[in-house]
């Protein structure tokens, strides 16, 4: 069995994504895991997500710490993506990534030096659609992580009401 995603499986998340404006992405804190709302980026899932966030925010200081985080999207299907992220300073990236909403929601340009991207790299996914059934996609453990895998290269699909 391969351990590459399946095109047609790493489309149908790209989809499902797309049509959610807003993620709800959950880290872990030393008093246990939080959950906020985050604005869906407007770029092609390609096994990484990408958010904006400031230095001065919980997250950043949560992610600094402990980088296992859950990215949900609920939308007409639900999807949850669990991975590994990162701080990115990256002003290139930064600029790609700007638009007119953020510097509304987050009152800055994306040269501030207080702006960063969280960058999310996918290990594994579920998504549920109409129906019973959950469809679980393990990624590519070692292009994400650079580790071997860790049991995560299966594809399976699991029925959730008997």
């Amino acid at each position: 069995m391969s351990n590459m995603i399946k095109q047609e499986e790493m489309e149908t998340l790209r989809e499902l994504i797309k049509e959610v404006d807003t993620a709800m992405l959950t880290t872990v804190t030393e008093e246990g895991l939080v959950s906020r709302p985050m604005k869906t980026q407007e770029v092609e899932f390609d096994g990484d997500l990408w958010f904006f966030t400031k230095k001065e925010t919980n997250k950043y200081e949560e992610i600094l710490h402990d980088q296992d985080v859950n990215v949900a999207y609920a939308g007409k299907s639900y999807v949850s993506v669990r991975g590994r992220a990162e701080i990115v300073e990256d002003l290139d990236k930064k600029k790609e990534l700007w638009s007119k909403m953020y510097e509304e929601i987050m009152q800055t340009s994306y040269d501030d030096p207080n702006v960063v991207l969280i960058k999310v790299k996918a290990e594994a996914a579920e998504y549920w659609e109409t129906g019973n059934f959950t469809k679980k996609i393990a990624f590519l453990y070692k292009r994400m992580t650079g580790q071997s895998s860790r049991s995560t290269d299966v594809n399976e699909t699991v029925e959730l009401n008997n």
